[in-house]
């Protein structure tokens, strides 16, 4: 009796080990089951519902993996140049060699070219006001009569006039700065005397340039033909704010 219920012990303890062991298999397969699904949902929550319709449509089973996260790239040797992968985009712009960048100064707005001089500018550029331009403009003007082309003809034109601009305004400017020096010229003189001295306003200089101007017209005959030109210009510009009879009104 004894060995027999030794040997039923036995056999139950056996059964239940088994039986455990069924248990702990169907568990780890459940689990390892749930983590595949958990994988593939988290697979397929990245893919797009046109992906999984052509997938769905054609057939195939494909398996969406995550992109690899980018590896550091390390060198095998240190005497070897690192090693880049060939399926990655090359920009555009690569800088290859740190050349020195060109830095461009304009000398018009650099402290280091110094202050403009316009006394000297026009003594030492004078020729360009007297003979130079002078000269081109009349070389143009024959131009002009020879050519038929409208675009030359525009672009001798726009050329005339700017070197009328240049010729005006070199003029004046002549003018203002000779006014000025005669001015403080004269001040210095009288600063010797114990004078004080009088700044003048560019409303003199304005009234002073005129009165050479004058002087000039009359002396070489152009007086009359400068005032003639004048008065009509005036008189086309008064003919504008002149009142027109209307078309309805009754003749008196």
């Amino acid at each position: 009796m004894k060995k027999y219920f030794n040997s039923g012990i036995e056999g139950s303890s056996e059964t239940q080990y088994e039986d455990s062991e069924i248990e702990d298999s169907s568990s780890s397969s459940s689990s390892s089951s749930e983590d595949e699904e958990e994988e593939i949902g988290k697979e397929l929550a990245d893919v797009t519902f046109e992906e999984l319709q052509k997938a769905r449509s054609n057939g195939a089973h494909a398996f969406f993996q995550k992109p690899k996260e980018d590896q550091k790239l390390k060198r095998a040797n240190k005497n070897r140049p690192m090693e880049a992968s060939s399926k990655k985009p090359v920009a555009a712009f690569r800088e290859v060699i740190q050349a020195p960048k060109k830095v461009v100064r304009d000398p018009r707005f650099e402290s280091l070219c110094g202050t403009l001089d316009t006394d000297g500018f026009r003594k030492r550029y004078n020729f360009l006001f007297e003979s130079d331009l002078p000269a081109e403009k009349e070389a143009l003007k024959k131009d002009l009569r020879k050519y038929k082309d409208p675009e030359r003809i525009h672009e001798i034109e726009e050329r005339l006039s700017w070197i009328d601009k240049q010729l005006k305004s070199g003029s004046s400017k002549h003018i203002d700065a000779k006014i000025l020096a005669n001015h403080k010229k004269k001040e210095r003189e009288a600063a010797k005397q114990g004078k004080r001295p009088f700044y003048i306003k560019k409303s003199e200089i304005r009234k002073q340039r005129l009165v050479e101007k004058y002087n000039h017209l009359k002396s070489s005959g152009k007086l009359e033909s400068f005032v003639e030109k004048r008065r009509k210009r005036n008189a086309a510009k008064d003919h504008r704010y002149m009142p027109y009879r209307r078309s309805g009104d009754n003749m008196e």
